[in-house]
């Protein structure tokens, strides 16, 4: 059985998101900023592992955001959502160690791309790592289909 979430906390999550990564792309490089990041970093940790639905901004989205929503709320499976976040905690920990090491840039860059994918999820409501897992997933039925095509097929020479 699959976990369903209402699909407009992962939103409000990138919202959030957005703002704590901007912070730190206009305090960086500094100390602050690669602990904001490396905090953040830990948020997406605690999504990829646990669940999305798990975070301390999943509990503020219950508890304070979605009571005072209008409206039905759409659900939607976590799966996605929660490979979202491996790919953000991919990042923030390429930009923590980018910052860490004194590779200002691969710190920015990376973070850039973090908070590009976070601001597509809450401004648009795209997910760019939900869309990723949702690829992967057919890749790898295409490829068992194609394994299991190619051994009941007979192979003439």
């Amino acid at each position: 059985m699959t976990t369903q979430i209402d699909s407009r906390g992962p939103q409000f999550t990138a919202a959030v998101t957005s703002v704590v990564l901007a912070a730190v792309l206009l305090t960086a490089p500094s100390t602050f900023a690669t602990v904001l990041l490396a905090a953040q970093a830990a948020l997406f940790a605690v999504g990829a592992g646990l669940g999305i639905q798990r975070t301390p901004l999943a509990w503020v989205f219950r508890t304070v955001v979605r009571p005072r929503l209008t409206g039905t709320p759409e659900w939607e499976d976590a799966a996605p959502p929660r490979f979202a976040q491996a790919v953000g905690l991919g990042f923030a920990l390429v930009g923590v160690i980018g910052f860490a090491s004194g590779a200002s840039v691969v710190g920015l860059v990376a973070t850039g791309f973090a908070l590009a994918a976070a601001l597509l999820n809450a401004v648009f409501k795209f997910c760019l790592g939900c869309e990723l897992y949702l690829l992967s997933l057919r890749a790898v039925r295409w490829s068992r289909s194609e394994r299991s095509e190619r051994l009941e097929t007979p192979q003439f020479n």
